[in-house]
């Protein structure tokens, strides 16, 4: 007889219901056409996150546990595949925008078909199995919520008349002044990093890049007590940063100079503006000056880099931004098991600013001593490459494709941001992208030795 988990299936279900909800909420200031647009090669068009991520629950979850299962098309098994190769053909990720049908309300009916089994599947004890990959599609959800904040933000900032997302009955808090810039001190030793998860519950969910929990030597270190600002980095472009090569690492040179970069991805000159510059949010254009204690965020890791050279300093590694997280009390250990996981809600003397504040773009620092905008706000780049942890195995089967395959050429991001769900971050989070990448919500904190 398989295993089962008759008491994880009621908290499991409000999970997934709350997570569906949530996804279709996002897209309500959207229209059909909006839903259509794929503006760079790394985004995909809205309408394609609806349908591969109940595409996702009918593959792994439904096709293999709910008995007489009925697919609810079955061209749909390859048209929204993203990369699993195991799995078969798919189309070319550039032709996703040229999806006119199945048209929209085919899409939304797909995804009430899967809302419905899931459902069904949950009112009777399940498979351990079942259960650990409903959890898994839930996490890859709410992953798919923050593409589809960032890809839309990049569709219509394409748009000539840069359109806003969401208009905000009320301003949205970025005028605040941010702190001076602190250093923390941290002195750990042999240390652990990473977590062991709880094959046994679904509540403590970590990816499998997470793991295993293994020691690692940190040397001592300083980290910035928040984040860089919108103004520090105009310093760097003012002071003829992007055009010093002894700031930049090779590839990083050849990738701006090849592209025309010379600013973060949304800012744009503005002679009608004091600084000279608007940034592009998801509320639409904004001058620069009314944003300048605001994280600057849409940077590569390329010229995370070149800004903590030019500042005489360096990025942290994922190694140091993890332990100094725990060590701030921003994490929750949980004994039992030996996992570790953040409560958003109650562990913050300041809430962080994650999706559900509705801000959607990075705010300013609070005043309070010690470390500051941990987590959300923007995803800090680190000077670690995207790698397997010692001991590191991927799923079987074609969840193994996941993420182990992507363990090449890419560098860690931590701490989530302005888009990501409460519920979806921790202190062991890898998030990942080639260093040229700029459409995500991604800027940096600065590190320094301890001579």
């Amino acid at each position: 007889m398989p295993a089962s988990t008759q008491n994880a299936s009621p908290a499991l279900l409000g999970r997934f219901k709350a997570v569906r909800s949530a996804t279709l909420a996002l897209c309500r200031p959207l229209s059909p056409e909006d839903m259509m647009v794929q503006s760079c090669s790394e985004a995909s068009p809205i309408k394609w996150h609806l349908a591969h991520t109940s595409w996702f629950f009918e593959t792994f979850v439904l096709s293999e546990f709910l008995a007489n299962y009925s697919l609810f098309d079955p061209n749909f098994r390859w048209l929204f595949n993203s990369y699993y190769n195991s799995l078969g053909d798919m189309p070319e990720k550039k032709l996703r925008s040229s999806f006119s049908r199945p048209p929209l309300e085919i899409i939304l009916a797909y995804r009430s078909h899967i809302d419905s089994a899931i459902e069904h599947l949950l009112q009777h004890p399940i498979e351990d199995e079942a259960a650990r990959r409903i959890a898994l599609g839930i996490e890859h959800e709410q992953q798919h919520q923050e593409l589809i904040a960032t890809d839309i933000k990049h569709a219509l900032f394409t748009n000539p008349l840069h359109p806003p997302y969401i208009d905000r009955a009320e301003p949205v808090p970025f005028a605040t002044i941010a702190p001076p810039l602190e250093w923390i001190e941290f002195s750990p030793g042999l240390t652990e990093i990473g977590l062991t998860p709880d094959l046994t519950s679904t509540d403590l969910f970590a990816f499998d890049n997470e793991t295993p929990r293994h020691p690692f030597y940190v040397a001592p270190f300083r980290l910035a007590s928040r984040l860089v600002t919108c103004a520090e980095y105009l310093a760097f472009i003012d002071q003829n940063g992007y055009n010093r090569p002894e700031l930049w690492l090779s590839e990083g040179w050849t990738t701006i100079r090849a592209e025309g970069i010379q600013a973060p991805m949304y800012w744009q000159r503005d002679s009608e503006t004091k600084s000279g510059w608007s940034i592009y949010t998801m509320h639409g254009l904004i001058p620069l000056e009314d944003l300048s204690e605001t994280p600057v965020c849409h940077i590569s890791l390329f010229e995370a880099d070149a800004y903590a050279r030019w500042a005489g300093h360096r990025l942290p590694t994922e190694f140091e931004w993890e332990y100094a997280a725990y060590q701030l009390g921003n994490a929750q250990t949980h004994s039992s098991t030996g996992n570790n996981s953040v409560d958003v809600h109650s562990r913050f003397a300041v809430t962080p600013n994650l999706l559900e504040s509705g801000n959607l773009h990075p705010t300013a620092a609070s005043h309070l001593p010690g470390l500051q905008q941990m987590f959300g706000d923007v995803w800090e780049w680190t000077a670690s490459p995207y790698t397997g942890y010692p001991g590191y195995a991927p799923l079987p089967g074609a969840l193994g494709e996941y993420n182990g395959k992507f363990m090449s050429s890419q560098m860690v991001l931590r701490g989530g941001s302005c888009v990501t769900p409460a519920t979806h971050i921790r202190a062991t989070y890898r998030n990942f992208f080639s260093p040229e990448t700029r459409w995500q919500f991604s800027g940096l904190r600065l590190a320094r030795d301890i001579r």
